[in-house]
């Protein structure tokens, strides 16, 4: 079922199986997706990272995000772009972000226990029922189950990893990694990053240094890798494409980069991999 009467607004609710799977792979389509395992355990590889989601658990993912292989039995999707969450109230944006990238490099994963499934259940049935609907409420009515839904989840977050919205060090951390989402292919300097937020570099570091092991050039050295490993694995890109599409003038920087944060240059990576890749193929060939 498909929302968008509004060209700039999009909102898509599907149930889909392992034989229609192919919406998993479609992220860059819309801005958020939150997955609903529905069926037994799903395995999901994110980015090059593992997920393991029992049922009924709940994984959001965005346009960033690289879905490179999964095994499931069934599951729903609430997919939407930005323009169709933007006209849900401010508090509730700020409250997404923090659940999506309050630690931009693990994603975020709900948990709905027995006593709490009825809620959801209600939740997504009263969507199904109103994506039916034609007439001029439908809009309003869509936004605020959606608007029911982001609380839902959020509130799930914030009391398991008890982060709280009177924190305001860690909002400003989680407003720093949506940034570093949306500009680290084009931006690498902590001081573009402090300026939106209106910080000094220096105040931004104090902040990360009080509550995270890692300082803000880490996290975005770390966006930059994931992507970088995974259009050098990936693709048949050559690095110096690669090197531009991530916002470096000169492969020669960015291979000093990259070998510097892995240890290998980016054509070493892309034949150590690509050569255990092909070992592992024919020994499940042999076998």
């Amino acid at each position: 079922m498909i929302y968008n009467k509004n060209t700039f607004e999009f909102l898509s609710l599907l149930e889909i199986t392992s034989k229609n799977n192919n919406n998993f792979f479609e992220l860059k389509t819309t801005d958020v997706t939150f997955v609903w395992n529905r069926g037994c355990t799903m395995k999901i590889f994110v980015n090059q990272v593992s997920y393991q989601l029992l049922k009924n658990d709940i994984i959001i993912l965005t346009k960033h995000h690289d879905v490179e292989n999964l095994n499931f039995e069934s599951a729903r999707l609430i997919k939407f772009n930005l323009p169709f969450f933007s006209q849900i109230a401010d508090e509730v944006e700020n409250e997404l972000k923090g659940a999506i990238f309050f630690n931009a490099l693990s994603l975020p994963i709900i948990s709905i226990n027995i006593d709490e499934l009825i809620t959801f259940e209600n939740s997504w049935d009263t969507f199904c029922e109103e994506m039916k609907s034609k007439d001029s409420l439908q809009h309003a009515m869509l936004q605020s189950i959606l608007k029911r839904i982001i609380i839902l989840c959020t509130r799930k977050l914030k009391k398991e990893n008890r982060v709280t919205s009177e924190n305001r060090k860690s909002n400003i951390i989680k407003e720093f990694s949506f940034l570093v989402e949306n500009y680290f292919s084009k931006h690498h300097n902590v001081a573009f990053y402090a300026s939106m937020l209106n910080k000094s570099p220096k105040t931004l570091s104090n902040i990360f240094s009080s509550l995270s092991n890692k300082t803000p050039t880490d996290i975005i050295h770390e966006r930059i890798m994931v992507h970088a490993r995974k259009q050098i694995y990936d693709t048949t890109k050559s690095i110096k494409e690669i090197a531009y599409e991530l916002g470096y003038e000169d492969i020669q920087t960015f291979s000093r980069f990259f070998k510097n944060k892995e240890g290998l240059s980016p054509i070493q990576y892309r034949e150590r991999v690509r050569y255990t890749s092909n070992a592992v193929v024919s020994s499940l060939k042999v076998n």
